[in-house]
């Protein structure tokens, strides 16, 4: 059983606006389709906009000093990204967003969203909620690093992300588990190699399937 639909927490950054703000932010949002594989922006491009996922998985990803490529975070329904865009006209993208299958978003350009702060002050909460929401997620993965060891970190993010996917299959590789959960790869195969003895998941290639996903939330302490 899943513990979220994947619709049911993007409503809630518009829903904490009142109403003539709420409609005027949904009104201003383009809503944008990319396929699975999709990227939707490069590391480096202009900032132009802010994107709220409605549906799909999206791999924030970010070149190392050693020229690899690094999987920060997997974003899901209800999360957002790009918000610098709304900030800082010149600002540039730190990361690539890779879409992991087919996924919707509402786009809020910053020029659209400039406007409707201009006009209905009270559209600012909105940015708010987004920056509180991204302070949160990147506190909550600090103090995993800090104090929880590297297995548990990555039986979280495989957790966290079976609670959001509408079928068993979870589309993310392990170099993608590894960069998330601040380990190795190695470290990634081993643990999930023995989750898969345990008959908690099942390995395939670029997907991992799980079988048993309150054991996964318990050995994630979750």
């Amino acid at each position: 059983m899943r513990h979220n639909s994947p619709m049911s927490e993007t409503p809630q950054l518009f829903d904490r606006l009142p109403p003539e703000e709420r409609t005027a932010l949904r009104a201003a949002a383009r809503r944008r389709r990319f396929a699975k594989g999709d990227t939707i922006f490069f590391e480096g491009d202009l900032g132009d906009s802010l994107h709220v996922i409605e549906k799909g998985h999206v791999a924030i990803r970010t070149s190392t000093p050693r020229g690899d490529i690094a999987t920060l975070v997997v974003l899901v329904p209800g999360d957002s990204f790009g918000e610098q865009a709304l900030l800082d006209s010149e600002s540039r993208r730190t990361a690539a967003a890779v879409c992991l299958d087919a996924v919707e978003t509402l786009s809020i350009g910053r020029r659209d969203f400039e406007h409707l702060r201009s006009r209905l002050p009270l559209v600012d909460r909105f940015l708010v909620e987004v920056l509180a929401a991204q302070v949160r997620r990147l506190s909550a993965m600090v103090l995993e690093s800090l104090h929880l060891d590297a297995d548990t970190r990555v039986f979280r993010r495989l957790a966290s992300l079976a609670a959001t996917y509408a079928s068993a299959d979870i589309v993310v590789t392990q170099e993608d588990l590894a960069s998330m959960a601040g380990t190795t790869r190695p470290t990634v195969n081993k643990a999930l190699r023995g989750a898969e003895e345990r008959g908690m998941i099942e390995l395939a290639r670029g997907r991992i399937r799980v079988l048993d996903e309150a054991a996964l939330r318990k050995r994630a302490r979750l």
